[in-house]
């Protein structure tokens, strides 16, 4: 018998991986299912990114069990109501193509959203068998705590904007006392990664590029997984290789003693 579970405990289900595809910007399904080809496995999405469907299409093209893929997509700050958060949710997943998604995020903590109102609706769709996982995504610390208290549900995630320019220290520790998972958005820091020294140094050392050690960091830090958007196969190739590069104390401590901050997102 297949005892694989998801870190939320669907038995038989895909897991998250140590690396999926942020997928906002992409308008070409073609896209999608190169990257499931070449290995990704967590494919993430949202209503705001106008773009389900072309995910759902890259799904459907890829050669890949739809039980080997952890799809997630988020539920925007103007669906929040009880109602909306059903009735969105199966929107998406009519664009989707799919029966069920994997994982379901608040996309912020705004807008209509109230917890106690919010949250159980959620709990709702996951009981109803659309929704294995549920998540946040933007939260505080405190924000996450209140979550956990209102849900039924395991939270699996918290999506946040995290690069070696945003290191999120507090919710680090936060995701790691509590046993949840940190998805890195924006990991490469929209490019800026590339203008940093001591990335630079690192990636020099290892016959690598800064964007390869910013995942490799991220990818090797307790209960962190990257979600780096590609606009190529090369890119696609080469972030999944990431890795697979070793960073040793050393490099780890360069990375966190940047002193450059730099937060992109509000």
């Amino acid at each position: 018998m297949d005892e694989r579970r998801t870190e939320g405990g669907t038995p038989g289900a895909a897991t998250m991986g140590p690396v999926g595809l942020g997928t906002m910007g992409i308008e070409d399904p073609d896209r999608v299912a190169s990257a499931v080809e070449t290995g990704y496995r967590h494919l993430d999405t949202a209503q705001i990114y106008d773009n389900e469907a072309v995910v759902g299409a890259g799904i459907e093209r890829a050669a890949a069990a739809r039980e080997d893929l952890f799809v997630a997509t988020k539920v925007w700050v103007d669906e929040l109501a009880p109602a909306d958060v059903v009735a969105s949710t199966e929107a998406s997943l009519d664009r989707l193509g799919l029966d069920y998604v994997d994982l379901l995020y608040v996309h912020r903590p705004i807008g209509e959203y109230d917890p106690e109102e919010t949250l159980p609706a959620f709990d709702r769709l996951r009981e109803e068998g659309l929704v294995r996982n549920v998540g946040v995504s933007n939260f505080s610390p405190e924000q996450v705590a209140e979550a956990r208290e209102v849900l039924d549900a395991p939270l699996l995630a918290n999506q946040v904007e995290m690069h070696p320019l945003y290191r999120q220290p507090e919710l680090r520790e936060d995701a790691q006392r509590r046993g949840y998972r940190l998805v890195a958005y924006s990991p490469l820091a929209q490019g800026e990664v590339f203008e940093v020294p001591e990335l630079r140094a690192v990636a020099e050392k290892h016959d690598a590029t800064p964007a390869q050690v910013s995942l490799a960091w991220l990818a090797s830090l307790p209960n962190v997984v990257p979600i780096p958007r590609s606009a190529s196969d090369a890119h696609l190739r080469e972030n999944l290789a990431a890795l697979a590069l070793a960073l040793d104390d050393g490099d780890v401590a360069k990375i966190e003693s940047i002193e450059r901050t730099e937060k992109l997102f509000e």
